[in-house]
Order: structure tokens, then sequence, then C-alpha cells
């Protein structure tokens, strides 16, 4: 028994060390630099690449979610966007805006498969760097460091804005949602890809989702998540959005993706090997916050958020692009 006491009293004391030095060590927004300081790192370190590939975002499973190689979901869902965004039905040539354009996965596919001019923008420079050691000069992508809420480029310049899971890094919604417009042509397509919290404005965080959602801000430099209903009425409430804002909820979609993400280094161990003691620590470091963003969307706390909008020509009048291009899903 005293053995036994003493096993139990090592392994809470080890998990109370562990959990301490997880909520001690959080990485929380303090600026556009710190996020781009994280990305940088994990992008040096090569550990996301390995197990993520080249799409730092979730996986498309379908509804109801298939078994699927967890790479190979994350080239459906780009794949799936496009076409809920009604971008198959634009010609080759045209140009796109990929906002937090990551390593350049979504890009790359855009060019590749579908013709379309892209030009990818991330706050990272290491980013850049990496984006543009991987795509090969076929391609017509360019990768250039700006920030998404203050864009280096002028009024009205592109046909298509694209963005997936950029939004929660942004401190201010509303200039976030106005800039993703604000460089789009009159009757240019706005596809937004994102997670969000649930609305609180009819139904208040309770006593466990507060805690939870605060450790999804503060451990992945998140300042805060929007909801569906708010993003969407920003998006409205600049004056450059023609009709209404289309969303959609793909939340039983790309549920899988977060035990998928734990499960690859687990099936994958020779990361441990490449990565050594350090990037073993880095990888098992994230496992509590796969495990809390899963708890999240699972129970709905978190929703991922499909947005589309069409800009308004100058005089706000309804432009010739229509909504019903849109696959409804």
């Amino acid at each position: 028994m005293n053995l036994f006491f003493i096993v139990i009293s090592s392994l809470a004391t080890l998990s109370a060390i562990g959990i301490a030095l997880y909520l001690a060590t959080a990485r929380r927004y303090q600026s556009s630099s710190s996020v781009a300081n994280a990305y940088d790192q994990w992008t040096d370190d090569g550990i996301l690449e390995f197990y993520w590939g080249e799409h730092i975002h979730l996986g498309h499973y379908g509804s109801p979610p298939q078994r699927k190689d967890f790479l190979k979901a994350k080239e459906d869902f780009v794949h799936e966007m496009v076409r809920w965004g009604g971008l198959d039905k634009f010609p080759p040539g045209t140009t796109v805006l990929d906002v937090g354009c990551g390593i350049g996965g979504s890009s790359r596919i855009l060019a590749r498969d579908y013709g379309f001019v892209v030009t990818g923008v991330t706050i990272s420079p290491h980013q850049v760097k990496r984006a543009q050691a991987l795509t090969s000069p076929d391609l017509s992508v360019q990768f250039q460091v700006d920030d998404a809420m203050a864009l280096s480029f002028p009024d009205a310049c592109f046909d298509v804005v694209w963005s997936i899971e950029a939004g929660p890094h942004m401190p201010d919604k509303a200039i976030f949602a106005r800039e993703l417009l604000r460089v789009l042509k009159p009757g240019g397509v706005l596809v937004v890809a994102d997670w969000n919290q649930r609305d609180d404005r009819q139904h208040p965080l309770n006593g466990w989702e507060r805690p939870v959602m605060q450790q999804l801000l503060d451990q992945w430099s998140h300042p805060a998540f929007s909801s569906i209903e708010g993003f969407s009425e920003l998006l409205e409430a600049t004056g450059l959005v023609s009709g209404n804002v289309v969303t959609a909820d793909w939340t039983e979609q790309t549920l899988p993706s977060w035990l998928e993400s734990i499960w690859q280094g687990i099936i994958r161990p020779e990361g441990l090997v490449r990565f050594g003691l350090p990037g073993f620590v880095k990888s098992v470091r994230e496992v509590p916050t796969l495990l809390l963003m899963r708890v999240a969307f699972g129970t709905r706390l978190c929703r991922f958020g499909m947005f589309h909008a069409l800009r308004a020509d100058c005089s706000g009048q309804a432009t010739e692009v229509s909504s019903n291009q849109i696959a409804r899903v």
C-alpha cells in the first residue's frame, strides 16, 4: 500500500507540475509580432509541417464524417471551399488574395488546379520564405509579408479574397472585415473559413466554458474568436457587401481533425527521432489544447464558420455575380 501511495502521489505531483508549466508558458496574444514570432518558430523547427503537411488548417471529412487520410482531408477542404464559394466557375487568370496563407498549401492548389493568379500574405517572414521554397516557379503564385489588419494593397484590386482560420488572430474583427472587402473589386467574391465562438449574446458562456475558451485564446496567441453571427454583421456593416452574407456551419465536417492531429503523433513516431527531445516536449505540450479544441467544437461552444460575400459596386448596387452560384451544404 505504501508503494502504491508513493506512485499515486508522484503521478499527482508530476501532473500538477505539468499543468502549472502548461499554464505558465501560454503564448498569449500581445501584438502582431507575437503572432509572427509563434509562426516563425513553428516554421523553423519543422514539426508543424511534418505532422500537418503544407496545409495548416483543418481537414474536410464529409457529412456525415468518413474515415480519411489526414493530409488528404486537408487538400479536400480546399476543393470543398472552392465549390462552396462558387470559385470553380471562375476562369483561369482570376486574381486571388490568400490572407493568412501559412506556408502556401492552399495558394498552390488554387494556382495549380484552377489556374488562378494567387498572392499569399502572412504576418510571418519565415512562413513566406518556406512558402517560396515549396512553390514551383511554374505556378502563378507569389508570397509576401503583410498585416491583414492593414493590407498594403490598393482598393479594389483582387477578383477573390480567400482566408482560412486567420480571424482568431485579429484583435479588431471590424477592421479585419473591412480590409478583406476593401481590396476586392466590385463584383468580387470573399470566401472565409474560420474558428468561431458560440454567439454569447443569447447564450452566455457558463462556468466551465469560460476557462476553456480562455485557454484556447491564451495557448495559441488568439485575442478573441468572433461568432458566425457577429462576423457576418461586421462584414455587412462595412457597407461594402452586395446583399447579405451567406454562412454555413462546417463543424461536423471538420471535427475529426482535432483527434486526428494527436493520432498523427502516435502513428508517426519517426518525428520523435527527427526532432529529438525538444520536439517531443513541444509536440506533447500541444495535446491539451488540441483536446480542449475537440471539447469546444464537439459541445458547440465553438463552431467552424464559412462566410461568402459579394463586393458591392461603388454605388452600393447589386453586382452581376449572384449568390445563387454558391453550392450550399
